[in-house]
C-alpha cells in the first residue's frame, strides 16, 4: 500500500447497535475495492475484521479492528467497533483515531439502543456523521416512517442523500440526491438509469430543505438565500462540507452491505463530506508543562497517540497509533512521553485485521502499528525524544461490575495475575484489584459479557481456569456503649513468669483509633504503655462480632499492676488483647456496612422502575436532575452488599439505556436482622 497524505485519508469510526451491520459493511468495502475476491460472513466466522476467537464464537466484534482500503486514489481506515454495550471503551478509542463516524441502523429493527447510545456520543462531541441505512432488503421496511422515527429523535439535520429503488425484496439500487441520478445494481457494479417523474418531485423537495443548511453556513450564502439566487455548485459542495463537519447536517444513506448496495456510493460521501485529518485542524499537547501545537505536516516533530493496544499470544503485544504531526519510519526514535521511557520499534506496518502489511513510514494523520514495545499503552504518546509533547489520553468509563476471581486449581494464582495484567493493557475499561481486607482478586468491567470474555481468555490464551463469584463485603465492627473491664495474663512455668494487669475504658469516637492513658502513680509503667497499644492495635483487625476490623473505638488505659520481675512486654500485649475482647464485648458491638453513592443516568419513563428497585435494596433517594439531553440524573445511596448486580439489573430495568458511576460514601449500621444473618454465615465458615 503507498503511502498517502493527511488530505487523501479519511478515519472514519463505523459506529452502531449489535448486528446492525459494522462488520459486514467492512467486509462489502474489502470486495468493492478488490481487496478480497470473495465477501466473508459472520454467521461463516470468515470476516477480515472479526478474527478473534470469541469473535468468531459468539457472532459479535468484541474489540476495534481497523480496515484500510484505497479507492479512487484515496485511502479509508475504517475502524469497526463493537455494538455490545460492555464493549463501548472501544468506541472511544476509535473515536480519538478519527475525523468522521458513519452510523449504521438495521432498517428492519429502527432505532435501537446502541443507535441512541452512539447518536448522544457523535453529539455531546460534535462529531461529523453519515448515517447509513442497512439491510434495505429485509422484508417489511417503510424507508419513509424511518425517515420521519429519525427525525424527531434525532433532529431535522438528518437530510437523506440517497433514496432507495424498490423495498425488500425489490431494493436493487439508490437515487443520488445531490446529484439527482440513479443507479441499479448487480453485484458491486452499478449502472445509471433514468429518475421518474415521482422520484425527481421527491429530490426537488430535499434539495429544498438542503438549500437552507447550505445558507446557514454563511451569511454571504444567507443574502443569496434570501434574495432567490441560485447556489453554485462549488457553493453547494462548500456548504455541505461545512454543514457536515460543524454537525448541522447529517447525511442520510441507504444500502444492503451484505449485497454490496450503496456501498461504493457511501465510500463516495465518505471521501465527500467526513473532514479529512488536515481539515481539523493542529492538535495541542503539553511541553514542559506548556500547551504546544502540532501541526498536521510531515515537516513537524513526530508525535502520535496509541489508541488501541492488541495481545496475541503469537506475536505479542501489538500498538496502534495515529500519527498526529510528522512522520514515523523504521529508524524512528520513538520516545513514550506519558512514561517518561525510550521504546525500541519492533516493525512499521498496518493492520487489517489480524493481517500485517509492512510499510516504510506512515505519515501524519494515518494509522499504523508496531510490535511488542515494552511500556507503552493505550492513551498513551510517542513522540521525538528532542522534541517531545504530551496529548491528553483517552477517558474511559469506570467499571460497574465487579466479580472475584477464584482459580479452580491451586497454583495458579501468580498465572492468573500475569495473564490478567497482559488483559488490562487490552482492555483500558478492565481493571484488577487486590482487596486487601477481604484478601480477595477482583475483576471489574462493564457488565456480565465483557467479565465473561475476560475468563474464556484466561482459559483458551494463557491457560488458566477461573471460577467468578460476587465479593466478599469489607464490613466493619464498632461499639455504641462505653464498658470498663479489666485484662489480666498471669503465667507461671518454673523460673521467671509472665504477668500484665491492665483496666481500660472503652467507648465510640470519631477516629478510626485513639489510645490514651490516664495511669497515675506508676500502677503500670510507662515502658509497657507501647505494648498495651500495639496488643489493643493487633486485636483491631479482628472483631468479636463476626471477626471484621474495628473501627471508631477509643481506649484509656486508666489502672492496671505490675510484677518488679515476671512483667514484660509480651505479658502486658497479651493482657491488653484480653481487655479488648472483653470490653468491646460489653459496649455493644455493632456491625457497619460500606454505603456507596450512585449517580444514575435514565431516560425519564424509567424512573418509577428505578426509584422503586432502589427501595427494595434497602437504598434512599438523595435527588433527581433534569440532564440537557432529556435524561433524568438520580443520586442515591445504597448499601454495597444489595448492589453487587447492579450493572446487570438496570440494563434489564430500562432496556440497556440506563448507566451510573458509584463510589464509597460511609459506613453505616447494619440493620439487627441482616447482621445476625452475617454473624451467623461469619461463625458457619470458621466451624
Amino acid at each position: 500500500m503507498k503511502t498517502y497524505s493527511a488530505d487523501k485519508i479519511r478515519n472514519v469510526a463505523l459506529l452502531g447497535h449489535s448486528s446492525s451491520g459494522k462488520t459486514t459493511l467492512t467486509e462489502a468495502v474489502l470486495f468493492a475495492t478488490g481487496v478480497t475476491k470473495r465477501q466473508g460472513r459472520v454467521d461463516d466466522g470468515n470476516t477480515v475484521s472479526d478474527f478473534d476467537k470469541q469473535e468468531i464464537a459468539r457472532k459479535v466484534s468484541i474489540g476495534t479492528t481497523v480496515i484500510p482500503v484505497e479507492w479512487n486514489d484515496f485511502k479509508f481506515n475504517l475502524l469497526d467497533t463493537p455494538g455490545y454495550f460492555d464493549f463501548i471503551g472501544e468506541m472511544y478509542g476509535a473515536k480519538r483515531a478519527s475525523e468522521g463516524s458513519v452510523l449504521l441502523i438495521d432498517a428492519s429493527a429502527g432505532i435501537e439502543v446502541g443507535t441512541e447510545k452512539s447518536w448522544k456520543n457523535l453529539e455531546k462531541y460534535v462529531t461529523p456523521r453519515i448515517i447509513f441505512i442497512n439491510k434495505m432488503d429485509k422484508e417489511e421496511i417503510n424507508f419513509d416512517n424511518l425517515v420521519s422515527e429519525l427525525k424527531s429523535n434525532f433532529g431535522d439535520k438528518i437530510i437523506p442523500f440517497a433514496l432507495p429503488i424498490g423495498i425488500s425484496n425489490d431494493f436493487k439500487g439508490i437515487i443520488d440526491v445531490i446529484n439527482e441520478k440513479a443507479y441499479e445494481y448487480n453485484g458491486t457494479q452499478r449502472k445509471e438509469i433514468s429518475l421518474t417523474d415521482d422520484q425527481k418531485k421527491e429530490i426537488e423537495s430535499i434539495k429544498e430543505e438542503l438549500l437552507e443548511k447550505i445558507a446557514e453556513t454563511d451569511e454571504e450564502l444567507m443574502e443569496k438565500y434570501f434574495e432567490g439566487e441560485a447556489f453554485t455548485p462549488e457553493e453547494i459542495n462548500k456548504g455541505l462540507r461545512i454543514a457536515v463537519k460543524n454537525g448541522d447536517l447529517v447525511p442520510l444513506l441507504v444500502g444492503c452491505a451484505e449485497k454490496a448496495i450503496g456501498v461504493d456510493f457511501l465510500l463516495e460521501n465518505m471521501e465527500r463530506y467526513i473532514p479529512s485529518p488536515i481539515d481539523v485542524g493542529p492538535a495541542n499537547g503539553l511541553k514542559d508543562g506548556k500547551e504546544v501545537e502540532r501541526k498536521l505536516d510531515t515537516n513537524e516533530p513526530f508525535s502520535a497517540v496509541v489508541f488501541k493496544t492488541i495481545i496475541d499470544p503469537f506475536v505479542g503485544k501489538l500498538t496502534l497509533f495515529k500519527v498526529m504531526s510528522g512522520k514515523i519510519t523504521k529508524d524512528t526514535e520513538l520516545y513514550n512521553s506519558t512514561k517518561d521511557k525510550l521504546e525500541k520499534l519492533g516493525g512499521l506496518f498496518l493492520l487489517r485485521g489480524k493481517n500485517q502489511v509492512e510499510v516504510n513510514e506512515i505519515q501524519a494523520g494515518d494509522i499504523g502499528a508496531t510490535a511488542k514495545l515494552n511500556f507503552t499503552q493505550t492513551g498513551d504518546t510517542l513522540c521525538a525524544k528532542n522534541n517531545p509533547t504530551l496529548y491528553e489520553e483517552i477517558k474511559y468509563p469506570q467499571p460497574t461490575l465487579f466479580l472475584a476471581v477464584e482459580p479452580k486449581s491451586k497454583g495458579d494464582e501468580e498465572k492468573i495475575g500475569t495473564a490478567l495484567h497482559r488483559l488490562t493493557e487490552e482492555d483500558p475499561t478492565f481493571v484488577v484489584q487486590r482487596n486487601s481486607e477481604t484478601k480477595q482478586l477482583l475483576i471489574g468491567g462493564q457488565g456480565n459479557m465483557q467479565l465473561t470474555v475476560i475468563v474464556d481468555k484466561l482459559k483458551n490464551t494463557f491457560g488458566v481456569d477461573v471460577n467468578l463469584t460476587n465479593p466478599r463485603i469489607a464490613y466493619r465492627e464498632t461499639i455504641k456503649g462505653s464498658s470498663s473491664v479489666q485484662g489480666r495474663h498471669k503465667k507461671q512455668s518454673g523460673g521467671a513468669g509472665q504477668y500484665g494487669d491492665v483496666h481500660i475504658r472503652f467507648e465510640p469516637c470519631e477516629e478510626s483509633f485513639i489510645f490514651a492513658e490516664e495511669v497515675f502513680g506508676g500502677a503500670v509503667p510507662r515502658n509497657f504503655f507501647p505494648a498495651v497499644e500495639k496488643g489493643l492495635s493487633e486485636s483491631l483487625e479482628r472483631g468479636v462480632l463476626a471477626g471484621y476490623p474495628v473501627v471508631n473505638v477509643k481506649a484509656t488505659l486508666f489502672d492496671g499492676s505490675y510484677h518488679p520481675v515476671d512483667s514484660n512486654e509480651m505479658a502486658f500485649k497479651i493482657a491488653a488483647s484480653l481487655a479488648f475482647k472483653k470490653g468491646i464485648e460489653e459496649a455493644k458491638p455493632i456491625l457497619l456496612e460500606p454505603i456507596m453513592k450512585y449517580e444514575i443516568s435514565i431516560p425519564e419513563d424509567y424512573m418509577g422502575d428505578v426509584m422503586g428497585d432502589m427501595n427494595k435494596r434497602r437504598g434512599r433517594i438523595l435527588g433527581m436532575e433534569q440532564q440537557d439531553d432529556g435524561s433524568q440524573k438520580v443520586t442515591a445511596e445504597a448499601p454495597h452488599s444489595e448492589m453487587f448486580e447492579y450493572a446487570i439489573d438496570l440494563r434489564a430495568m430500562t432496556q440497556a439505556r440506563g448507566s451510573f458511576m458509584m463510589e464509597f460514601a460511609r459506613y453505616e449500621e447494619v440493620p439487627s436482622n441482616i447482621a445476625d444473618k452475617i454473624i451467623a454465615e461469619s461463625k458457619t465458615e470458621k466451624e
